[in-house]
């Protein structure tokens, strides 16, 4: 599977574009990884785009067992983490035990902001007043600039997770970003991914074992409670439901 990306007419660094012929293309490879193990589509991503490739982690369970794939099959992939200034210390220890266990250092990508900084400019914390900006302003706008001069990136999402990640392909376009996304586990279950951990006996929050089974920010992330779904403790309270990183709009 190949994809023939776009080059323009002065030759270096041309972006993607998606063309019609260009998107029937990813739909086909994406179709084709189906059945496929998660290994041999991050080495597809990895050997199609080789530094042009990058993957941004969270460190949730989804992500860590694909560090743990990327240790295998590219080690040499660029990965980072959207530093907000509000992740929980665990989250960030995490950092540490993938560069010890896989040798995988994960860049912190953060705003250009202090969060004393931010606050001090918007009168206090904006998480408060508006999540939506936030997100926005210490992610997306972190995003945006991680993904200069990249042609792909790997997201951990899961279909199952929430209504507005049902449809996602493992391999498509992202719209937002202009780049390729792919999601090795797309097709995956929670349990399945829980299995790999444990058999594999790779590193998570400890979080996790306190009832925060979906873990961003501190001040917008609380555990859930017995029958709740898995991302309920996200901006509880409120109507948002994602920071903003996948979806179109």
């Amino acid at each position: 599977m190949d994809i023939q990306i776009p080059i323009g007419s002065q030759g270096a660094d041309p972006p993607l574009l998606p063309t019609p012929d260009f998107l029937a293309e990813l739909k086909s490879i994406s179709i084709g990884f189906e059945n496929a193990e998660p290994e041999d589509i991050l080495s597809w991503a990895y050997q199609r785009f080789e530094s042009r490739f990058t993957m941004a982690t969270a460190f949730g369970p989804e992500g860590m067992v694909i560090l743990e794939m990327l240790s295998r099959v590219a080690p040499k992939a660029h990965v980072f983490n959207l530093d907000t200034g509000y992740q929980f210390p665990e989250t960030l220890t995490l950092r540490d035990r993938v560069a010890e266990l896989y040798g995988i250092e994960v860049e912190l990508m953060k705003p250009e902001l202090t969060v004393e900084a931010y606050e001090a400019a918007n009168g206090g914390p904006v998480y408060k007043s508006d999540p939506n900006r936030c997100c926005g302003e210490r992610k997306i706008a972190v995003l945006r600039r991680a993904a200069l001069g990249k042609y792909a990136w790997a997201s951990a999402i899961r279909r199952d997770q929430s209504p507005d990640r049902a449809q996602a392909p493992i391999v498509g376009w992202d719209n937002k970003f202009h780049l390729v996304k792919v999601s090795p586990l797309a097709n995956w279950t929670k349990k399945k991914v829980w299995d790999r951990i444990s058999s594999q006996k790779i590193p998570y929050n400890p979080l996790h074992d306190q009832g925060y089974t979906s873990i961003g920010c501190w001040p917008c992330t609380r555990p859930v409670s017995f029958g709740e779904d898995e991302r309920a403790g996200r901006w509880s309270g409120t109507e948002k439901k994602e920071c903003g990183l996948h979806t179109q709009d």
